[in-house]
């Protein structure tokens, strides 16, 4: 029996769901998903929204296409002591996992903050890491500018004049444009389409939490941010350049522009939502965030799914 209605409903009463757990979310990125819920009481607890794919007869839960994160979310009561809140956790994981639908193949990005590497371990997966920056908006905006590695500071100062940004949503074509011709340069296909991207910018669009951040000079686009939130962080979900372009300046300006308008908005965060390509880290790295590392469940039980991983 599925859990998707009672979901519905805390999604609609509950401010502190994470961005890519939202119903609307899952219902734009996933083909079958559904959700275990954890109680606690009466009270909800938590919740992991799964989506169970079937690729040439092997089920397979992974992360959703277009989402950097999945997993559970644990909601902790408020007078809950902090010596009890990792058992808490861990406990409402559990009871959540149980839930879970059988799947030889498991490919699943944790959000970040989540640190149950034992439990999952022991539950016959393995656990791998990958790597966020977060910057902490708390901050002025002084603090932040001053944050910044001197050469992003004159970058930034230089794309001032030289670009014009603002939020286009008709820019989302060409964004998957700049990023497509990218792609073919390095010989990488596509993980998405234009269909796909433009589904799930109309349903951001009605939410209210998304904007494509855009810098021209005169009619030309040099680079494009889509940035998205909730209400306690603010996402840098993706961009591209223009490719061959004279646009090194336009990217830092654009992330920039992100990070403060997420300040102004009251996030806490935004996240970089990181990468271990050591060029992409670099270049994150240089606007001060905290390096904070995520947990990245795997377990590959099919030997159908070896053979194919092997001659992909």
């Amino acid at each position: 029996m599925s859990n998707k209605g009672p979901y519905r409903n805390i999604c609609r009463d509950r401010s502190d769901v994470p961005l890519f757990l939202q119903d609307w979310w899952l219902d734009a990125v996933c083909e079958n998903w559904d959700i275990a819920i954890a109680q606690n009481g009466d009270i909800v607890s938590g919740i992991w929204p799964y989506d169970l794919q079937q690729r040439i007869g092997v089920k397979l839960l992974r992360t959703p296409k277009l989402t950097p994160y999945a997993g559970p979310h644990v909601f902790f009561p408020a007078d809950l002591k902090p010596v009890n809140r990792d058992g808490f956790e861990y406990e409402s994981i559990v009871a959540m996992m149980k839930q879970l639908p059988e799947a030889k193949v498991w490919h699943l990005s944790m959000q970040p903050g989540l640190k149950q590497a034992g439990l999952f371990k022991n539950a016959g997966l393995g656990v791998t890491v990958q790597q966020t920056f977060l910057i902490d908006l708390q901050q002025t905006e002084e603090q932040l500018f001053s944050n910044l590695k001197e050469s992003l500071r004159r970058n930034i100062k230089a794309a001032q004049k030289e670009f014009t940004i603002a939020n286009d949503p008709a820019a989302i074509q060409t964004l998957f444009k700049y990023q497509q011709q990218t792609l073919e340069r390095k010989d990488v296909l596509q993980a998405y389409s234009l269909t796909d991207m433009e589904r799930l910018h109309r349903e951001c669009n009605v939410h209210n939490c998304s904007a494509l951040w855009v810098a021209r000079k005169e009619d030309d686009i040099a680079a494009i941010v889509w940035n998205v939130w909730d209400a306690g962080r603010s996402y840098y979900f993706m961009g591209a350049q223009k490719p061959n372009g004279d646009t090194y300046r336009a990217m830092p300006a654009l992330l920039w522009h992100s990070i403060i308008e997420a300040k102004k908005r009251g996030n806490q965060y935004f996240d970089m939502e990181g990468s271990m390509d050591a060029g992409v880290e670099k270049f994150f790295r240089n606007f001060g965030g905290t390096r904070e590392l995520y947990l990245v469940l795997k377990k590959n039980k099919s030997l159908v799914w070896k053979l194919k991983e092997l001659i992909r």
